[in-house]
């Protein structure tokens, strides 16, 4: 008769336990981005093609991006979303890790403006791909159609007496700083005098005394629009925000004014920290597959970067956001501006 040996079989059902978790643990990829990039039916398929888990963690603005990845608790992100200013600022705090090409066989679908990297700033780094162009938006007018039979073409219609307290701006320095130099026919936007922001300072002193309030979500722009019954607004969030606009029941049109559009460029690039090139750069490639890529059209009101969209049309002056000569007195400035302060105090 063979002798029972207890400890023997615990230890061996153990062992199977331990060996069956090991077989069904999956590697995690961490994403970091934008509510629309990664929805849950998006984010199945790519988990069953790689046998994979992934999590997703979504943001709603810059800063919050920025303070997720610099979090000394919380998740270390694999792949992240921003904007070619971003970009730039990542870069240049070492968070970024360079694409390999030949990982990324989908890029050869876009279109041929994004596949020339050295035209965007912010793409590539040293001769080295960073980030990889994924979805835009220009920051056109937005305008109510019973109110404009005609479109506006020039942003310097935000200023226009006859609207006084029917229009709508985004609350932020730099960018009310870019557009109002574009309107003021200032052609580099993005990197100021000092005497070009103290000429600047008195037209957005007149803008805020023209518009109604400021918002900073896309949602509470289309409530304070309807609400109100806005004129025009200038659109931060772009065609995304035309789309919710419409959706809510609005008549509203999309104009790019004559002097120029910044526009916004969000990329997906690959984080220092991710200990997984290969399925972060799996990820990436599969956000350029057509059938993904066509979902933001559809969801979002964004244009993707494989297929064409009206906002660039041939001739249209399309700046891309980039870092501005001083973010800090920009948004000091802006600061004042807002709470009221008096021209002298400048």
């Amino acid at each position: 008769m063979v002798a029972f040996n207890k400890n023997s079989l615990f230890t061996g059902v153990i062992g199977c336990l331990l060996c069956c978790q090991l077989a069904v643990a999956k590697d995690v990829l961490r994403v970091l981005a934008w509510p629309g990039y990664a929805d849950p039916d998006v984010v199945h398929v790519f988990e069953q093609r790689y046998q994979v888990s992934v999590e997703v963690t979504f943001v709603d603005s810059d800063e919050a991006l920025w303070a997720k990845m610099h979090a000394a608790s919380g998740p270390r992100f694999d792949v992240l979303a921003a904007n070619t200013a971003e970009m730039q600022r990542y870069f240049a705090a070492g968070l970024l890790k360079p694409l390999d090409p030949a990982q990324l066989p989908n890029t050869r679908r876009q279109l041929p403006r994004f596949r020339n990297l050295a035209a965007i700033p912010g793409l590539q780094q040293q001769g080295r791909l960073y980030a990889v162009p994924f979805t835009y938006s220009t920051m056109g007018i937005i305008y109510d159609r019973r109110q404009f039979p005609v479109p506006p073409d020039s942003m310097n219609v935000l200023w226009d007496p006859r609207y006084r307290h029917k229009v709508l701006d985004f609350n932020s320095g730099q960018h009310n700083f870019s557009f109002t130099a574009l309107a003021s026919g200032i052609g580099q936007p993005f990197a100021l005098s000092a005497a070009q922001r103290e000429r600047l300072v008195q037209r957005l002193i007149a803008l805020r005394r023209n518009v109604l309030t400021f918002y900073s979500l896309p949602e509470e722009g289309t409530e304070l629009f309807i609400r109100h019954k806005i004129a025009l607004m200038f659109g931060n969030y772009g065609t995304q925000q035309l789309n919710s606009l419409r959706q809510a029941g609005a008549d509203v049109g999309y104009a790019i004014p004559r002097e120029g559009v910044l526009a916004w460029l969000d990329c997906w690039a690959m984080t220092a920290a991710s200990s997984k090139p290969r399925l972060a750069q799996q990820w990436i490639n599969y956000m350029l597959e057509p059938a993904v890529s066509a979902l933001l059209p559809t969801r979002q009101g964004l244009a993707n970067t494989l297929s064409a969209s009206d906002e660039l049309k041939p001739g249209a002056k399309v700046l891309w956001l980039q870092p501005v000569e001083n973010a800090a007195q920009r948004e000091a400035l802006w600061q004042k501006i807002y709470s009221g302060d008096r021209p002298g105090s400048f």
